[in-house]
């Protein structure tokens, strides 16, 4: 499988790191602990559903979700490499894997992660500044940028959902809670 992040830079998203239990448990689902840093935080650029494109392997695209509501996570479904998680067909967000992304261009075009958060579920040392929910500045910096792509018209447009139904492209799998607290 193989994608293609357009644009992506500092200016059109968020590179991140996160430690939360969710992503912590999604790893683990993958059996894939080798995307987790040291203190167990996963590296996330936060960008516009409409920038990623799936290039090759589509047909092994897979999904599940924690919990009803939640995440909706995206993975290649040969190797259970974590593509990317997003909030649903009507949000233009997802949250791409950086290990979905070679890693030399991914380190020039996002450069250093901006912001450590949920480090409260960190398993290790977090680096300096790591905030243990998520910080404002973040939060004021998505508010924006999602608010940019759905006055630009590109709410709804994402190659992981069904333009009319806004159904996964995949079928999800849910988690039941006792599977899920096995994760956790």
């Amino acid at each position: 499988m193989r994608g293609e992040a357009l644009d992506a830079s500092p200016k059109t998203g968020t590179h991140v790191i996160c430690y939360c239990d969710d992503c912590q448990a999604f790893t683990k689902f993958l059996e894939r602990p080798d995307v987790l840093d040291a203190a167990g935080g996963t590296a996330i650029f936060q960008m516009a559903s409409w920038r990623l494109r799936i290039t090759q392997g589509a047909e092994e695209l897979r999904c599940m979700s924690l919990v009803e509501k939640g995440m909706t996570r995206f993975y290649a479904g040969c190797c259970r490499t974590p593509v990317g998680n997003t909030m649903g067909a009507s949000v233009p967000f997802v949250g791409l894997s950086s290990t979905f992304m070679d890693a030399a261009a991914r380190d020039t075009a996002l450069g250093a992660p901006t912001h450590f958060t949920m480090s409260r579920f960190a398993t290790g040392t977090t680096p300096p500044g790591s905030h243990p929910k998520v910080p404002f500045g973040l939060i004021v910096r998505s508010v924006r940028l999602l608010l940019g792509w759905w006055i630009g018209g590109r709410g709804k447009s994402s190659p992981l959902f069904d333009a009319k139904s806004g159904a996964p492209l995949t079928p999800r799998t849910l988690l039941t809670p006792a599977q899920r607290d096995a994760l956790r």
